[in-house]
C-alpha cells in the first residue's frame, strides 16, 4: 500500500506486516483464482470490478479514490477490501482504479470467507489481517489531518522488561502482539504469555474497566495499538474477530489455571 501522504515510519513497518499477512492467507485458503487485467481508468471503478469479490494486486497498482481525491494506493502483493458502504450510497463511494493498468487476481468473495471461517487457524490470519488494516486506515486518516491536529499512536516497540500495559490503568488500546513474547503479570508474579499474533488488553477495553493484569514484554516487542472504539466496530462488522478473540483468552484461561496448578503443588518454604 503506497500513501498519497507524507507518513511516518510506522506506516512502512505495518505495511509489510499486512503484505505478508496477506501472503500466508491466500497460501492458507489455497482457493483457485481468476486472472483479470485491468486497463487504465480515468474514472470510476475499473472494468469488471465487483463489490462482492477480493483481488490481490498481482502488478501493477490500483489507486482508491474518495469524493474526487486519491487516498492511496496498492501495488503488488497487496489485498483489495471492497468498500461495502458505498454500494447503495452514491455520495460515500469509494472507486478503484488504475493510473496505467494492473494484473489482479480475483476471488469469490464468498466463498474466499468460507474457506477463512472454516480453520480457526486461517480465521486468526483473516483477525490479524483485519487489525493491520485498521492501524493503516488510521494512519491515513491522521496524514490527512490538520497539522496541528494531534494524531493517536498506534504502533510501538518495547523493550524486554517494559511493561506494555499495567495492572490498574484504564484501558484506552487493544494490542496486537505482532513480534515478540511478554509476560502475564498479576499483583507481580507471572501467570501467563502472550505470542506472536495474539489480541490482549480487549477485556478492560469492552468491560469499560480497569487494566486486571500487568503484560510485560518478554523479549524485544512490536505492537499494533488500536484505540476500543474502534475495535468495538471491528468485532461488531466482523464475526471472525469475536472467535479469534475467544480463542486468545481461552488459551489466557487454560494458563493461568497451569500456573495456579503449578503453585499449589509446590512445596512451602521451610523456616
Amino acid at each position: 500500500m503506497l500513501a498519497n501522504a507524507e507518513l511516518a515510519q510506522d506506516f512502512s513497518r505495518l505495511n509489510e506486516q499486512f503484505k505478508a499477512l496477506v501472503t500466508s492467507l491466500i497460501d492458507h485458503v489455497n482457493m483457485p483464482p481468476i486472472r483479470m487485467e485491468v486497463e487504465a481508468t480515468p474514472e470510476g471503478n475499473f472494468r469488471g470490478f465487483d463489490s462482492h469479490k477480493l483481488y490481490l494486486v498481482d502488478s501493477g497498482s490500483l489507486s482508491a479514490r474518495y469524493q474526487g481525491r486519491t487516498v492511496y494506493f496498492l501495488d503488488e502483493g497487496d489485498l483489495l477490501l471492497p468498500d461495502v458502504a458505498g454500494t447503495t450510497h452514491a455520495g460515500m463511494t469509494v472507486l478503484y482504479g488504475s493510473e496505467a493498468g494492473a494484473s489482479l487476481y480475483a476471488y469469490s468473495g464468498l466463498e474466499f470467507m468460507q474457506r477463512v471461517f472454516a480453520q480457526p487457524a486461517t480465521t486468526k490470519l483473516w483477525t490479524r489481517l483485519l487489525v493491520t488494516y485498521a492501524g493503516l486506515m488510521l494512519r491515513l486518516t491522521a496524514a490527512h489531518l490538520r497539522a496541528d491536529a494531534p494524531a493517536t499512536p498506534g504502533f510501538e516497540e518495547f523493550q524486554p522488561g517494559e511493561d506494555i500495559i499495567r495492572q490498574g490503568e484504564h484501558a484506552e488500546f487493544v494490542y496486537n502482539l505482532s513480534l515478540g513474547q511478554a509476560d502475564v503479570l498479576v499483583d507481580d508474579v507471572i501467570v501467563g504469555r502472550v505470542g506472536e499474533g495474539e489480541i490482549f488488553g480487549a477485556m478492560a477495553a469492552l468491560t469499560h474497566s480497569n487494566r486486571s493484569a500487568t503484560v510485560r514484554a518478554h523479549t524485544r516487542c512490536s505492537v499494533v495499538k488500536v484505540p476500543k472504539d474502534q475495535f468495538t466496530d471491528l468485532i461488531r462488522s466482523n464475526p471472525a474477530t469475536i472467535h479469534s478473540l475467544l480463542v486468545d483468552m481461552a488459551n489466557s484461561i487454560v494458563n493461568l489455571n497451569e500456573q495456579l496448578v503449578s503453585l499449589r503443588n509446590t512445596p512451602p518454604r521451610q523456616g
